[in-house]
Formats: C-alpha cells, structure tokens, sequence
C-alpha cells in the first residue's frame, strides 16, 4: 500500500481497488487491488508508463468513473456508495481537474469560464466577480478577462484553467499531465504558480505526470506499475 508517514490526516482513502476493460474480447486490467492513502496538504505525483492507469486512477478517485471493485473515501465520504449524481455533485463542490488539453469553451470569455464553474455551484454576486478577480489577478490574468480562449497562448490557457479548478475553493485538485503541451520554461511558471497556490489554500493535489520536472515540486513520487502503486525507486 502507498502510504504517508503515520498519525497525519488522511484526505483520501482507497481500498482494494480494481478496474478493467474489455479489448478486442480480452479482460485488460488496468488496476489491480489497489490501496493509497493521500495527506490533507500534500502534492503527490503518479508517474508510470502510457497507458499504466495514472488517468484511470485519477476519474476513479474524482468520480468520473466507477471501479469494477474496491472503495474510495474522499474527506470521509465513501464515493463508491454514491450514485452517478451524488458523485458529479460531490465533484462539483469539492473537486478541481486540471486537464492537458486545457478544456476551456472557446465560445466563453476567461472570466465566463471561470464563471461557470461558480453558477453550477450556485455562488451570486458580488461574491463571484471577487473570486474570479482575486485569482485572474494571482495567476497574472486580469488584462485578459474579457479576452477569448483563442486568443491567448497555451500557457496563458493553462493558467486559466488553474484559476477555473481552483475558483470554487475545492479540498482536492487531481492534474493529469497538466505540462504536457508547455514548453520548460513556461512549465516552469505554470508549477511555481500551482505549488504556491495550492500550498496558500491547504488543498490536497494528486498529479499524473511523465515529468521529472513536476515530480520535483511534489511531496511524495509514486509508481503504477502493473496496477500497483509503490513509491518511486521502491
């Protein structure tokens, strides 16, 4: 089992989990009984080959998808119980994603897609501007508020959609591959921005990676290796 040092808070708890596809009429197992425990405040990365489960793993613990088997526990609620719905509303309100692809709507301005996250969570106004202000401001954006997704460059999307995951103040942000169509020094930026960030709110983040350079800026390093998690080099 990957687990943090003993008598710390606990933010999620996975549980015998399992997961497999069916390929060209053959059973492919993803994950395979696996078990993790991940720290209120601290930033782990999963690293491991294409196609080893990372992202799997990380629609498992945000509810995107279901396990064939196993349990996960997000801030002392078992996910796995939850109905498909229970599950969005739950990721809604406490989950961010930060996605490679970035993900923005392209018909929606900066602010109107940070917006929407706040307006699904039934935040109003004034307190909604303050939070899209406070955060285009933190992630160097404000001039760009009224601007289009595809106007602005691939890193200046990204820092929307870190500003996006984070708007409605979530307890834990999962990132699959979030630097992998940024160059090093922009990747650079974008990891000195999210690590600060994340530490200043307390949050918990889980990213999947292929970087050294992101493995670096993280708490812990993990392995997926056969549907097993293990410490890296373990």
């Amino acid at each position: 089992m990957a687990s943090p040092s003993p008598n710390l808070p606990v933010q999620i708890h996975i549980r015998n989990l399992c997961r497999s596809y069916e390929e060209g009429g053959r059973r492919h197992v993803v994950l395979d009984n696996l078990s993790a425990a991940f720290i209120k405040g601290e930033i782990v990365a999963l690293r491991g080959r294409s196609g080893s489960g990372k992202s799997t793993l990380l629609n498992l613990i945000s509810g995107i998808d279901a396990p064939d088997e196993g349990e996960i526990e997000v801030a002392g609620l078992n996910i796995t119980n939850m109905s498909e719905r229970e599950r969005t509303l739950f990721r809604r309100e406490h989950i961010g994603f930060v996605y490679q692809a970035f993900n923005l709507i392209s018909t929606l301005s900066v602010s109107d897609n940070i917006r929407l996250v706040l307006e699904l969570n039934g935040v109003t106004e004034p307190e909604a501007s303050n939070r899209i202000r406070e955060l285009l401001d933190a992630v160097d954006l404000a001039d760009r508020a009224g601007s289009f997704p595809d106007v602005l460059s691939g890193g200046e999307q990204q820092r929307v959609a870190i500003a996006r995951a984070l708007v409605h103040r979530p307890s834990l942000l999962l990132a699959d591959e979030p630097t992998g169509n940024l160059d090093d020094k922009t990747a650079e930026r974008f990891l000195q921005l999210l690590d600060r960030l994340i530490r200043q709110t307390g949050g918990t983040m889980i990213v999947a990676t292929h970087s050294a350079l992101v493995a670096s800026y993280c708490d812990r390093v993990l392995e997926l290796h056969n549907g097993v998690l293990q410490p890296a080099g373990g």
